[in-house]
């Protein structure tokens, strides 16, 4: 007998570059990242639900750029920031791609202003004949 249709499940990995492409969920890290603080602590400084910013949470907390701890009754959020580095160096790849551009473009510049001067030098004595 053959399958007549199949289920494909697609798990996505989330990753940091996904937790911080929302402004939302960068203001959580940027909160979490001076203190910890607990669930309704976080939504209270947000306009939108509670649920969506469980949401944001729970994806930050995939990304691994925050831990939950249960202190009694109560679950605090904790930023992992070191899981940044990954964001890091990439930034720095590219950071370094263009400072070599612009030093190269500073040097391209400078070449073309100095053939400029003498050029104007040779006019300005071409003059006075």
């Amino acid at each position: 007998m053959q399958p007549i249709g199949y289920i494909l499940i697609i798990t996505m990995r989330r990753d940091v570059f996904q937790a911080i492409a929302d402004p939302t969920r960068r203001e959580i890290i940027n909160m979490l990242a001076h203190q910890s603080l607990n669930l309704n602590s976080v939504a209270e400084n947000f306009d939108i639900s509670r649920p969506a910013i469980s949401k944001h949470i729970k994806i930050l907390q995939e990304c691994g750029l925050l831990t939950i701890k249960q202190q009694g009754r109560e679950r605090f959020c904790e930023a992992k920031l070191s899981n940044l580095n990954e964001v890091s160096d990439w930034v720095e790849k590219y950071r370094e791609f263009w400072e070599g551009k612009l030093d190269a473009l500073e040097i391209y510049l400078a070449e073309l202003q100095s053939k400029n001067k003498s050029k104007s030098k040779k006019k300005k004595h071409g003059k006075r004949k």
